[in-house]
């Protein structure tokens, strides 16, 4: 429990940290794009207001944004009566507020959590992630996604796939853009070589801001995924329920229609089923084969 406890702390200090490098990130972008524009000293006050207006509506919307990107509606039905059968205990045992339950109509099997804290949060299960599994499994599945929430990874989750998405974006219109005249205009009027160092610095940092985003991702995402599997065993005292659920949607082909790369790392599992080496050095998302074996060994040495 202490080493749980440890590891939740370890998270808020972690998420603290990259959200902090995720608005440097982004305010560099801007910086660069307004200097490269020709805006001068005013790039330093554009930048700044853009990366803490584009924080703080990421830490009050994202989760509103990320369910609407889904394709989410909320449960209903037998839909919700299986959720909150499910959910309403590990809610209780993690000791957490209930959080809001939403099906995600896609026959691909997966699921998220997202929201700012776990007052404020809420489950998602796709269509195929309700028919495909067992009891147990789900029970596991949304255990997970409950560790997530209780451990404060959503926050992280939320705020840095809206940001890191925003930096992609960004990047990608101004390179597109680049050649239609504003860096052109910027490159005309300096008349220092200095200030066309920066500018080409700029260009660059530009360039490889979507990597670095990229690289940011798959770090808060792997370790936070055994971390939620570890939760998942304690809290419905069955890995071996999880571990066969992460069988299924390792065997599942099928991508989720309205995952992005923004999102991809809130999924228990990847949902644009990347399969090459080169897309799995990138992956947010640890190698399914050594999560169900951790599990296994888990259900060994303390669940017998």
């Amino acid at each position: 429990m202490s080493n749980m406890k440890a590891s939740v702390f370890s998270n808020k200090l972690k998420t603290a940290l990259i959200v902090a490098l995720i608005t440097a990130l982004l305010y560099l972008v801007v910086y660069f794009i307004a200097y490269a524009m020709g805006w001068g000293e005013y790039a330093i006050v554009i930048a700044g207001v853009i990366s803490i207006m584009s924080s703080v509506f990421s830490y009050w919307n994202s989760d509103k944004m990320v369910i609407k990107m889904s394709g989410a509606h909320e449960a209903t039905g037998d839909d919700l009566r299986i959720l909150q059968s499910t959910v309403a205990p590990l809610a209780d045992r993690a000791g957490v507020p209930m959080p809001k339950l939403y099906v995600v109509e896609d026959s691909s099997p997966n699921a998220f959590a997202t929201g700012r804290n776990p007052s404020h949060s809420a489950i998602a299960a796709t269509r195929g992630l309700l028919n495909m599994m067992t009891s147990d499994e789900l029970s596991g599945v949304l255990a997970h996604e409950m560790g997530h929430i209780k451990n404060y990874d959503i926050l992280l989750q939320t705020v840095a796939s809206v940001m890191i998405g925003a930096v992609i974006i960004i990047s990608d219109m101004f390179s597109r853009s680049l050649w239609w005249g504003g860096a052109r205009r910027r490159r005309d009027s300096d008349s220092d070589s200095g200030s066309g160092i920066l500018a080409i610095l700029g260009l660059i940092f530009i360039i490889i801001a979507p990597i670095a985003g990229q690289l940011l991702r798959m770090a808060l995402s792997r370790n936070r995924e055994y971390l939620a599997d570890a939760t998942s065993a304690s809290l419905t005292g069955n890995p071996r329920g999880l571990a066969s659920a992460l069988s299924k949607l390792g065997a599942n082909s099928q991508p989720v229609r309205n995952a992005s790369s923004a999102t991809e790392g809130m999924y228990i599992s990847d949902p644009m089923k990347k399969r090459n080496a080169f897309s799995n050095l990138f992956s947010t998302h640890p190698p399914i084969e050594k999560r169900i074996e951790a599990l296994y060994n888990m259900a060994e040495e303390n669940f017998r």
